[in-house]
This record gives C-alpha cells, sequence and structure tokens, in this order.
C-alpha cells in the first residue's frame, strides 16, 4: 500500500471526527484516464480534503516552499505533490504537470495560486487552461465551501467537466489563456450556489 493511500486512510478516520464533509457530485471525476481538477482555495487544508473526497490519487501542484523544509517535502513529495514557483512562470512544473497527465493521472490546481477569501477572476493564472488544452485534458470544477471551524460542515459540490477541445491546434496568446482560466473559475465559483 503507497504512502499516498495510507495517508488517506488516516486523514479520512481524523477529518470525518472533527468536520462533517458532504461531497456531492464526486460521480463526475472520471474513474481512470487523465483530467485536471481545479478548486477554489480558502485554506491550507483544501488539498487534505480533496484528496480525501476523491476516490482517486491526486497529484497536486504545490507551493515551492513546502519542498525545502527536508521532512515537510518528503512528506509532501510522497502524497504526489510537486512544486511550482508561484512567483513567475514555471516552464518545470508545467513539463511535470503535463507528465503527469499523459501517465492517464488526475492533477490537481488550484487556479488562483494561493489562498483567498472572495472571487476575483484577475486571479486567475493562465497556466490552468495551457496545461489543459496542451495536454488535451478535461477540467473538473471544484468548489469547496467551509470554514474550517472544529465540527462545522465542509461541502465539496463537483461540478460537470469543461472540455476545451475548440482550442486544440490553435495558436494561442497567453491573454487566450488568462481567458479560458477566467472561465473556469466563473464554472468554479457558480459551483457556490448549489
Amino acid at each position: 500500500m503507497t504512502f499516498y493511500r495510507v495517508a488517506r486512510i488516516i486523514l479520512l478516520v481524523i477529518f470525518k471526527l472533527i468536520f462533517k464533509i458532504d461531497v456531492i457530485g464526486v460521480e463526475k471525476i472520471p474513474k481512470k484516464g487523465r483530467a485536471i481538477l481545479c478548486s477554489n482555495h480558502v485554506s491550507l487544508l483544501d488539498p487534505i480534503v480533496l484528496g480525501i473526497a476523491v476516490p482517486r490519487p491526486i497529484s497536486f501542484m504545490a507551493k515551492r516552499e513546502l519542498f525545502e523544509k527536508p521532512i515537510l517535502g518528503s512528506i509532501v513529495r510522497g502524497l504526489n505533490s510537486f512544486p511550482v514557483d508561484r512567483e513567475g512562470s514555471d516552464i518545470s512544473a508545467i513539463r511535470t504537470s503535463l507528465k503527469v497527465l499523459k501517465e492517464g493521472k488526475l492533477l490537481g490546481i488550484f487556479p488562483e495560486g494561493t489562498r483567498v477569501k472572495e472571487m476575483d477572476l484577475d486571479n486567475a493564472k493562465p497556466g490552468v487552461a495551457l496545461i489543459g488544452v496542451k495536454s488535451k485534458s478535461p477540467i473538473i470544477p471544484a468548489y469547496i465551501d467551509s470554514n474550517y471551524r472544529l465540527f462545522s460542515k465542509v461541502t465539496i459540490r463537483i461540478g460537470e467537466p469543461i472540455y476545451l477541445d475548440e482550442y486544440f491546434g490553435n495558436r494561442l496568446s497567453t491573454e487566450d489563456y488568462k481567458n479560458i482560466s477566467k472561465n473556469v473559475m466563473k464554472s468554479i465559483y457558480s459551483l457556490k450556489s448549489l
């Protein structure tokens, strides 16, 4: 049994004791094959909650700083995560993302690049769309609704896959990718009211 699976079981037990977790629409995530799970990001607990909610292992793109401490870095890597430099275009993180998807895995990305409390479409990074188009992968929007107070409810709503077929083979600018990412963000935040 992999470290990811063991950690998932342990965290599932712990989190079910301290939160009431409700997952809506998990069947919309393909059981196999490449896909990108994109969610809003309000807390450091978000990747854990998504990892618990989704039966498939998720390879998360995570901020580089988490990998700089030896013990924490080893744990984060063991959880299928890989580093991204949030300050600029990180070609290495994009290559790793494309490799993850080429292997038919589920990639996890927070399109805003950092934790935010309220929607601001200008926070959407073009990398999400770039990876989706280049890998020809569906994007699965998810919305996490919680304040993460002890014994409070955590609701995860998963939306219909977003297919980017119309962009395949086209020459797209950074602005084009940014606009596609904004549309992904709109889909994520539209799940809040469901």
